[in-house]
């Protein structure tokens, strides 16, 4: 009951920001903003079993972990991206780059998934990629161009009808004209400043001249963080080609990022980052750095203006760093406290394929930090992909989900099982 009154009051509180419907909401978001029914009644469902199931569990024979360590498949997920677990560990939401976002639910804790099914089925998501909670229960989902709230989605999932809210309304994420088909998997965070974080990559390899003031102005290629109201809008990270994975270390509340690098310069360079910022506002690099150290072709000979951070950590390149997260759980032995599990999507036009595995990061008490490989095996000797992680999360026992949207699937890695 208190749960369902506070849901009410903040409906309350988003209506009064402006966050209620307007005349150019969809006519479901509309209807669900004002805990109307939309008349959906289906779901989708994912089968869990079968043969193609089987395959995925054979393919993880292959995958290669620290002493101690185990690998299973916890779910069967189309497209499966970056998740978000609920803070009351009921239900872990997975974004694709299609038009779904799935719900997984562990209904017998024996840690793997028993249903999977699609969330808010009466809404026509786009590119839902990134969804993140909220300590108090409330789900953002990052769209290309657009923001949703559910205030209450781990305890209404079970129906198709779930109160939503635009937090950011459909073409004010970007403007309208900057819209592109690449590079629009956003993801969030919720800061320790109590602020949700965006980022948002910028479309072209290398962003051109006539691009960067207004990529300046949006936050195009950096990362943006706004109240949870959807005011205060700002933008607190520049020079960012395409991250598409941040968090805050837990001791210092540090964002921490991974950044996507220049492609067409060669199969070794440059390197994939890992970035630490300590303040806002700083800049990283793009255009005219392509990875690191490594200036662009198109900028190589202009005097950089603006003062760089370079990466914490040069991953290997092309390997796509990709979804990133500390580790706070208990689960796993000392050493891993506090580090990083970072997902390498794998290169897609490198003449030898590289990535498609798990990485963790030490971060040293002076912030310094080192990286190793933690799961890998996605690739066989023929050079073909198995499995192409994207994200990792941590569940409330101290294990971790990886996604992977080639094959479809999550996987658990667990300690001492």
């Amino acid at each position: 009951m208190n749960r369902l009154l506070s849901t009410i009051a903040a409906t309350a509180l988003f209506a009064g920001a402006g966050l209620a419907q307007t005349a150019t909401v969809p006519e479901n978001l509309e209807k669900l903003s004002n805990f109307q029914t939309t008349g959906v009644t289906e779901f989708t469902y994912i089968e869990q079993g079968g043969d193609y199931a089987a395959g995925i569990r054979k393919s993880l024979e292959r995958i290669k972990l620290p002493e101690g360590f185990r690998i299973a498949l916890y779910a069967v997920v189309p497209d499966a991206r970056h998740m978000a677990v609920g803070p009351q560990g009921i239900v872990t939401f997975v974004g694709t780059r299609k038009d779904k976002v799935w719900s997984v639910t562990d209904r017998n804790k024996d840690r793997v998934a028993d249903e999977v099914k699609d969330f808010a089925p009466s809404l026509t998501f786009s590119i839902p990629n990134g969804p993140c909670f909220s300590k108090d229960g409330f789900l953002y989902i990052a769209e290309q161009n657009r923001v949703l709230l559910f205030p209450a989605a781990e305890f209404f999932y079970e129906s198709p009808d779930v109160a939503a809210f635009n937090l950011v309304k459909k073409g004010e994420l970007i403007p309208a004209d900057q819209e592109s088909f690449n590079h629009t998997a956003r993801v969030c965070k919720i800061g320790p400043d109590g602020k949700i974080y965006i980022s948002l990559g910028q479309p072209f390899n290398v962003a051109p001249a006539e691009n960067l003031p207004i990529n300046t102005k949006w936050g195009i290629g950096g990362i943006i963080r706004m109240n949870l109201d959807g005011t205060g809008r700002e933008v607190f990270t520049y020079g960012i080609r395409n991250s598409v994975g941040h968090d805050f270390d837990p001791k210092t509340g540090d964002l921490w990022f991974t950044d996507n690098q220049v492609d067409g310069m060669g199969d070794d360079i440059p390197p994939g980052e890992l970035n630490h910022q300590t303040a806002m506002g700083q800049h990283f690099g793009h255009p005219w750095y392509g990875g690191g150290s490594v200036r662009t072709n198109e900028y190589k000979d202009e005097e950089v203006p603006v003062e760089v951070t370079m990466p914490a950590v040069e991953m290997a390149a092309h390997a796509a760093d990709l979804g990133m997260t500390f580790y706070t759980g208990k689960m796993f032995p000392e050493k891993y406290r506090n580090a990083i599990f970072s997902a390498q999507h794998g290169s897609w036009n490198r003449t030898t394929p590289v990535g498609a595995r798990v990485m963790v990061t030490y971060v040293a008490e002076d912030g310094t930090a080192t990286s190793e490989p933690f799961a890998e095996g996605w690739i066989d000797e023929n050079g073909e992909y198995l499995g192409r992680p994207v994200d990792v999360a941590q569940l409330r026992d101290g294990s971790i989900l990886v996604s992977d949207d080639l094959a479809g699937a999550i996987y658990r890695i667990s300690y001492g099982e």
